[in-house]
């Protein structure tokens, strides 16, 4: 599994393409390119290594790590797949862009495809499997690639943090306890690909992560 790492846009978040070198299939994740410069270079790199994009997967429906959305499916005809208790989110985008003084670069577009706990998207010869850990948002979703020792966390968990609770429908005690008893329980070598910042590990972050004590 190849995994190419792309920061978009203000905030600043962490776009994924994620694919399979002998098949060519691929997976965005979290489409967070904003400015037209981002998503020529995220298309470039596509289109360069020929990958195929399969699906476009939405770790959660903060407006952050959606920018990209429209302009994903228009240019590689996939919708956004994400889970069904984030869908509130979507009527929000336009408001809270506002708010950061900014306009978003397309309307929200709907799910094309909702997720849930224990869906595998497979991406050539490997899988990777949906994780529920709500908290930073009711809909937050881990993608998981046991093969690969990876899991894609987005804003659940980052190096020696964990997301912020404070957003509508947060919830501290659910990801504190989702973190524990869905993310700790992974092999410790399991890189953790966040939405912001840098790559961390299972065991890492069992050690040094002062939230998960």
């Amino acid at each position: 599994m190849e995994i190419k790492k792309f920061t978009f846009n203000p905030f600043p978040v962490n776009t994924y393409v994620v694919w399979d070198k002998e098949t060519k299939e691929g997976v965005i994740i979290d489409a967070g390119c904003y400015y037209a410069d981002e998503q020529e270079a995220l298309e470039e790199y596509i289109r360069q290594n020929g990958i195929e994009i399969k699906h476009l997967l939405v770790t959660h429906l903060h407006l952050d790590h959606n920018f990209g959305n429209a302009y994903v499916a228009r240019t590689f005809g996939v919708q956004p797949e994400a889970a069904q208790a984030d869908e509130f989110l979507l009527e929000m985008m336009e408001g809270q862009a506002a708010m950061f003084g900014m306009k978003l670069p397309d309307k929200p577009i709907p799910v094309g495809h909702y997720l849930q706990e224990g869906d595998e998207i497979k991406i050539g010869h490997s899988v990777l499997r949906a994780i529920a850990v709500p908290g930073h948002s009711p809909g937050s979703l881990v993608f998981y690639a046991p093969d690969a020792d990876a899991a894609f966390v987005g804003d659940v968990l980052f190096r020696e943090s964990i997301g912020r609770t404070d957003l509508p429908r947060g919830n501290y005690a659910q990801l504190i306890s989702g973190i524990r008893e869905k993310l700790l329980t992974l092999p410790e070598h399991t890189i953790l690909y966040s939405g912001h910042g840098p790559e961390s590990s299972i065991g890492y972050e069992k050690r040094n992560n002062p939230y998960l004590r």
